[in-house]
Formats: structure tokens, sequence, C-alpha cells
């Protein structure tokens, strides 16, 4: 048997899962890099982290604002990209 709102919940894991994906993908083509080189990437240089804990706010802002900000906390953590 399921909580009661399991069903959104997991409805709602799977947007952000789909969301995250998606932000990964738009990455690595803005920086001209395979979708795996690209999550190798942001999880290095704690843009995956980033993506995952400012979710709530940066879900309401288009993808290239996304990957703007990845870029951006990246270069802060030693990432040469951007």
């Amino acid at each position: 048997m399921h909580p009661p709102n399991s069903y959104n919940t997991m409805s709602e894991v799977k947007q952000k899962v789909a969301y995250i994906i998606v932000s990964i993908r738009d990455f690595g083509a803005s920086h001209k890099l395979t979708p795996k080189e690209a999550y190798a990437y942001l999880d290095r240089h704690k843009g995956l982290q980033f993506l995952i804990d400012c979710y709530d706010a940066e879900h309401t802002l288009s993808i290239a604002d996304a990957v703007a900000d990845m870029t951006a906390v990246c270069k802060r953590n030693g990432g040469r990209l951007g």
C-alpha cells in the first residue's frame, strides 16, 4: 500500500529527474560535451549538486539560465569551461 501522497511525490520526482537530465544534456551541448562528459564535469565541479539543491528556483527559469548558472558555479569550483 502506498502512502496517501506517494503518487504526487513520484510525479514530482519524475519531473525533477527529467529537468536535471535536460539540463545536463543542454549544458553539454552548449560546451560541446557529450551527456556523459557533461555529467562528469558537473559532478566534479559541484554544478550538479547546485542544480539539485536549487531546483525549486532553477526550474522556474529557462534551461539557458540554468546552464549559465551551472557554468558559473562550476567556474567558482575550479571548472574551466565557459
